[in-house]
């Protein structure tokens, strides 16, 4: 008998630490965890969305399970130039069928929830109550970091459940609405019809700071719902504020958060893509990665994994690029620009963008042509450096999600 409480611990109830806990439940059932979460239930008050091209089959295997909204007929986006019906297909996860699956499928005894970490090693963590978790491997879910040693801008964003007393009519989600007035930044609504009288609409903007006004954000909701003649009853809302990075020394960040023999996972691992701020693909990936070497040492771990990381900076280096031409080059109100360029792209780039994995040819075609931005400025913002991610922890009236 070894003596620790489990083989793993995985502090952070969040999307990558239930992924990771899920791919080690189902492709390693000999292999024991616990599943460390600081609120009351695991998953927190989130959505997340995704297309089905970014996932390949195990990925796909794994997010089976969960109940979800489907959309096959694809999305729709909105710009003042025009507005284009694209056919990938579109999920979207709530938290409360995220946590209701882990708590149906992961082993007796493995969650533990309500409980802080007030210190952590190589060789466990210690929790609020002063249990000790002993474990071979820690793993770090706890969401992203604010930082000196990274540069970017913010997405901020408020999301509203809405009940209409009669069906809405809405057919498919509305991925971006950014027919809408541009305030301080790159603004778009994101619609999904969750049913025939349920809509979630979130309201989203690419902003310089990482300020979040609730009493601003959900009046403007009230003025899309009233423009697109939406009524009813809020259901719930979440709001949130993610890093959109564009440059630093990742390296140097890694150092910082480095702790001997404990594994990053997650953002604040870097596991995000850099200008959409998505993270369940690459959650989903980095999970099945740590269940294959679920058997290495805490410290072989905490290093193939940190090294993964990397490898996920040197790879994403191209959407750093295009986010510090989206702050830099253009205007704030002017940003939509960008966006309704790169919307006229075929299908498939655009599938590929999203999932981080676009060729080269993909990163040509979406550079040539005539720029949505002014020359002189791109210019200016290629030898600019970006703010650095400092504010999350002192935003107004918000919360780091995921």
């Amino acid at each position: 008998m070894s003596g620790r409480t489990a083989d793993i611990a995985i502090i952070g109830g969040g999307l990558s630490g239930g992924l990771t806990a899920l791919a080690l439940a189902r492709l390693r059932p000999d292999v024991s965890f616990r599943l460390i979460e600081a609120g009351q239930r695991l998953g927190g008050n989130h959505r997340w969305s995704w297309f089905a091209s970014d996932l390949p089959p195990a990925g796909e295997m794994l997010m089976a399970g969960f109940r979800k909204s489907v959309w096959d007929e694809g999305y729709l986006v909105r710009f003042p130039a025009y507005r284009r019906h694209l056919h990938t297909p579109y999920r979207s996860l709530a938290s409360a069928d995220f946590a209701a699956r882990l708590e149906r499928e992961l082993p007796e005894g493995s969650i533990v929830t309500n409980r802080e970490v007030t210190q952590l090693d190589g060789g466990g963590v210690t929790l609020s109550d002063g249990t000790r978790v002993t474990a071979r491997a820690v793993i770090d879910c706890r969401g992203f970091s604010a930082t000196d040693k990274l540069q970017g801008g913010w997405q901020v964003f408020m999301g509203r459940h809405l009940r209409t007393p009669e069906p809405h009519g809405v057919a498919r989600p509305i991925i971006m609405d950014a027919h809408v007035e541009q305030l301080g930044g790159y603004r778009f609504v994101y619609t999904l019809p969750l049913g025939a009288q349920d809509l979630f609409i979130e309201d989203t903007y690419y902003q310089d700071t990482p300020e979040l006004d609730r009493s601003a954000l959900s009046a403007r909701i009230d003025a899309y719902q009233a423009q697109m003649g939406w009524t009813g009853e809020p259901q719930g809302f979440e709001t949130g504020v993610l890093p959109v990075i564009t440059g630093g020394d990742f390296r140097s960040w890694q150092r910082g958060l480095a702790i001997s023999g404990v594994t990053l996972a997650g953002a604040r691992g870097g596991f995000v893509h850099p200008l959409t701020s998505y993270t369940l693909p690459i959650a989903v990936a980095t999970a099945l990665a740590i269940a294959e070497d679920a058997d290495l040492p805490g410290q072989q771990l905490s290093a193939k994994i940190e090294a993964r990381a990397r490898r996920h900076w040197a790879d994403t280096g191209y959407y750093r690029f295009l986010g510090k031409m989206l702050f830099g080059a253009a205007q704030p109100e002017e940003r939509y620009r960008v966006f309704q360029r790169f919307y006229r792209l075929r299908e498939p780039l655009i599938e590929r963008f999203y999932s981080g994995k676009s060729t080269m040819a993909d990163k040509a075609r979406v550079l040539v042509g005539k720029p949505p931005v002014p020359i002189g400025r791109a210019i200016g913002a290629l030898t600019s450096s970006s703010p650095p991610l400092l504010a999350p922890d002192v935003a107004k009236n918000s919360k780091v999600p995921r």
